[in-house]
């Protein structure tokens, strides 16, 4: 097995920075972010193409225990995984060929989804901030051009009263 994603200095107060170093250490986040998520929780999602962003979701529906392999919903747009057990839905949303902010938005329903699900925009700056006032806000950076390295900088950040009191270093473990 390998080594654990290593902590990064964090940049602020609610804020986690960490290094991955393969696919297998970015589904691992996942499953671990899994742990603190509940329904209600937005996810925002950002970076380069292949970054990482579906990756980190898979590990998110693996620890929230959903149903359905969970992929890029580029082409439809949004995925809906209901829950194996008690525990909530994953809406996956990928919000990057839409143009609009919430009002596009709007026509997925997330504002009806959000209550009872986890929610995961990837693409979703400046589209879905309106949708509440708390979000968790993940940012991975990647080396860009004709590169195989596998490494991510990683920046997660809680917004609001939510992730005020939440130990986001616990990701970094």
């Amino acid at each position: 097995m390998e080594a654990p994603a290593a902590p990064h200095n964090p940049a602020e107060p609610g804020s986690v920075q960490i290094v991955v170093t393969s696919p297998e250490q970015m589904r691992e986040l996942g499953r671990r972010l899994a742990k603190l998520l509940r329904a209600g929780d937005l996810v925002m999602l950002s970076g380069e193409l292949g970054a990482g962003k579906t990756t980190l979701t898979r590990g998110l529906g693996e620890g929230l225990g959903v149903r359905g392999a969970v992929t890029s919903p580029t082409f439809v747009i949004a995925r809906v995984h209901p829950s194996l057990g008690d525990g909530p839905p994953l809406v996956h949303v990928d919000a990057y060929r839409l143009s609009g902010g919430l009002d596009e938005m709007e026509d997925l329903d997330l504002d009806v989804s959000l209550p009872e699900s986890v929610v995961v925009v990837e693409w979703g700056e400046g589209k879905v901030e309106e949708l509440t006032e708390d979000r968790l806000q993940v940012v991975i950076h990647r080396a860009v051009g004709d590169t195989t390295d596998e490494v991510r900088q990683m920046t997660i950040t809680g917004v609001g009263a939510r992730w005020a009191s939440a130990d986001l270093s616990v990701l970094a473990a």
